[in-house]
């Protein structure tokens, strides 16, 4: 039975292929000015951007589920370098990292893919997604014409294209990807950096279309992208958007659904509403490919989340919340939008639009089609007020700042104002776990590790000592104090002043803590300035340099060339000999902290030291403290998350797996509510001054 059948079957398939593509239609993937073209059909395609290293392999057949259900044709994400080369030539595509795996986790949902190769992806992902082993290639410069650069970010984009092709995972394949992209946001760096950016802008989309990939390239925020890469549109609004050749389709591959959030800052939202009159007015002006920047979020697992100061929490006020729950009413009334733009498509897809006058402030945009098909979407611009029109012959009407959308140009089937989902609130409450005792174990700092410290002259800069394995990097000196100094004798201390560029810093004098300073979101810099109990003799100084992420910015001009840590000057003053300049005594470095070489966060390395029996609240205020508890999962399986709000700073394993840095941090700033009234502004939609910007840290996956 089994061997009469196989024959056959292979025979349907190979017929009803080669049907499709005989003739005049044109299979894979192409385009033209109306929209991507697949297997000969023109299509309007509604993505939204999953990150699959930002939630786990367990949750990402649920969260393309609802992804798709929402309505979603493709699922969009970048491709995170760092992650799969964590040193030059070793790769892993592994757990979290496995990309193939999500190819396929989203190929068997029936959807398509956008493949973001980057490599560089911003992202809010430390240090843009580059390894920082690159930083350290001899005669490297980031993202122009370099050589260097070019040959290592050619070798990782075929690396990834060419494990695409041997999984059949390109479209022509009969896999998910239809659209690939090069690059990421760079018409800022060819603004700034003139001929040389051009010229390695270019280089790089013709080495993408080089891989032959049978799908389009893209290229986002850059609208010199040469032919036949597609330019494509980033941001809240786009539908001002229009491609750089007439024959290309109007893509937007960010639509924001929100906005990241940092330590000490807001919580951004963006109104569903004004989202789906971005995305209404973006359709209605020819647009035919929109992306939700996020659709879902997810976290910043260990050491991922860039900076300075990025949270671990990257939920972006998405559809699909930082722990895979739907948020209400955003998820359902964007679900609502998409089926509305699905029964125009025909029309959509047929003509341009064409564009009346309703009113002084409304207007309708008509799509008609040979074959008798029409849409019309009828637009009120008036940010205050409702609108009544008529429209072939009907009246219509039309709240504040809104767009309907009539699939057959006579019904109504949606409106951007008009929210019919019931909003939704998500609660944390108390779990059944029970946490049975705390033990702790404090750093010893009265002494260095020798055999991993070494001694140079002057304060070397922190990621070149660390190459960023660790947030932590000792600074130690140590000073001789006359008997006869004044300030042993009853008078006013000295004082230390330390000037740093790093994000957070500790002071140790003579093994105790004697204060710390921390950077801010406005000013990542730090001086602190403070008085020190030195004694006669000899004084050890110790500086704690703490990074929090690296720089991710594209707006950053050769960020490789930034610095971190403690660069001087560091000085004592008040001294009977005046200051005294230590930037350029002997100094000796440590890396990390020891209970990380002695991996305490593995549960099988948690008996390396003595851990002492104590009260949580006891031990908080000591610094530098690891604590350490046993719990029973609790019962049930739905998201599970530690409330933090009653710690300072640091991070967090479960399981020997990192959730991530935490920071009782609160924010600042001008939180007047999430109201929709007319036009969205991020500044004016903020939540939660005066609260820890973060006081939840997602633990699902890992009990």
């Amino acid at each position: 039975m089994e061997n009469t059948c196989r024959v056959p079957k292979w025979v349907l398939v190979f017929c009803m292929v080669g049907f499709l593509c005989s003739g005049f239609i044109q299979c894979g993937v192409t385009y033209d000015k109306k929209a991507i073209v697949i297997n000969g059909q023109r299509r309007i395609l509604i993505s939204g951007s999953i990150h699959y290293p930002r939630s786990t392999p367990d949750m990402w057949e649920d969260l393309i589920s609802k992804a798709k259900d929402g309505g979603l044709d493709v699922i969009e994400t970048y491709v995170f370098w760092n992650v799969h080369e964590p040193t030059e030539g070793n790769y892993n595509f592994e757990g979290r990292y496995d990309l193939v795996r999500f190819m396929k986790t989203i190929q068997k949902a029936g959807l398509y893919a956008n493949l973001r190769i980057g490599p560089y992806v911003c992202a809010e992902w430390n240090f843009g997604g580059f390894p920082v082993w690159l930083k350290y290639v001899p005669g490297i410069s980031f993202r122009t014409d370099n050589e260097p650069f070019k040959m290592h970010m050619e070798r990782f984009t075929k690396k990834i294209v060419n494990l695409m092709k041997s999984e059949n995972l390109f479209e022509n394949q009969g896999g998910p990807i239809i659209l690939s992209q090069i690059e990421n946001e760079y018409g800022p760096q060819v603004k700034e950096l003139g001929a040389p950016a051009y010229k390695y802008m270019t280089w790089a989309a013709n080495m993408a279309v080089e891989t032959d990939t049978g799908v389009p390239w893209v290229m986002c925020k850059e609208e010199d992208a040469p032919d036949p890469v597609i330019n494509s549109c980033n941001g809240f609004y786009c539908d001002a958007f229009t491609p750089n050749r007439p024959y290309k389709p109007t893509l937007w591959t960010e639509a924001w659904s929100g906005w990241f959030t940092e330590f000490g800052g807001p919580i951004y939202q963006r109104p569903v509403q004004d989202l789906a009159f971005a995305v209404a007015r973006f359709i209605q002006k020819g647009g035919s490919y929109f992306n939700y920047y996020m659709y879902h979020g997810g976290t910043n697992f260990g050491r991922s989340a860039g900076g300075p100061f990025l949270t671990t929490s990257y939920d972006y006020d998405a559809p699909l919340d930082e722990y895979g729950l739907i948020r209400q009413p955003k998820y359902g009334h964007l679900k609502e939008l998409h089926r509305a733009i699905k029964l125009s498509e025909r029309a959509l897809v047929s003509a341009d639009p064409t564009v009346t006058s309703l009113g002084s402030l409304q207007q309708a945009h008509v799509f008609s089609s040979e074959t008798g098909d029409c849409a019309a979407f009828l637009a009120n611009y008036d940010p205050k007020s409702a609108a009544r029109v008529m429209f072939n012959n009907m009246h219509y009407n039309l709240p504040p700042w809104s767009i309907s959308i009539l699939p057959d140009c006579r019904n109504a089937v949606f409106n951007t104002a008009k929210v019919g989902v019931q909003t939704s609130q998500m609660e944390m409450q108390p779990s059944n776990a029970e946490i049975f005792s705390w033990e702790t174990f404090n750093e010893d700092l009265s002494s260095l590790d020798d055999s991993s410290a070494f001694s140079a002259p002057g304060l070397l800069e922190q990621v070149n000592v660390t190459r960023d394995t660790t947030d932590y990097l000792w600074y130690t000196t140590s000073i001789n104090v006359g008997s006869s100094e004044s300030f042993l004798h009853g008078g006013k201390l000295p004082t230390l002043i330390v000037h740093s560029t790093g994000h957070a810093l500790h002071i140790f004098v003579n093994g105790q803590l004697s204060g710390s300073a921390f950077g801010t979101r406005e000013n990542r810099r730090i001086t602190y300035n403070g008085d020190v109990n030195l004694r006669a003799g000899a004084n050890t100084i110790a500086l704690l340099s703490v990074a929090v992420g690296l720089p991710t910015s594209y707006t950053t001009r050769h960020f490789e060339t930034w610095n971190t840590g403690i660069l001087g000057p560091v000085a004592l003053h008040g001294l009977d000999q005046g200051k005294w300049d230590l930037s350029w005594a002997k100094w000796t470095y440590q890396v990390g902290l020891k209970g990380e070489a002695m991996n305490l966060v593995s549960p099988t390395g948690i008996s390396a030291v003595e851990w002492m029996q104590g009260s949580l609240i006891a031990q908080k205020q000591q610094p530098l403290t690891w604590h350490k508890a046993y719990f029973n999962a609790p019962d049930g399986d739905e998201p599970l998350a530690l409330d933090m709000s009653s710690m300072g700073k640091g991070q967090v394993w479960i399981n020997g797996q990192s959730l991530g840095r935490y920071w009782t941090a609160f924010a600042s700033g001008n939180c007047n509510g999430c109201s929709y009234s007319g036009t969205f502004r991020p500044p004016k939609c903020q939540l939660g001054c005066g609260q820890p910007t973060q006081r939840w840290y997602a633990s699902y996956g890992w009990l």
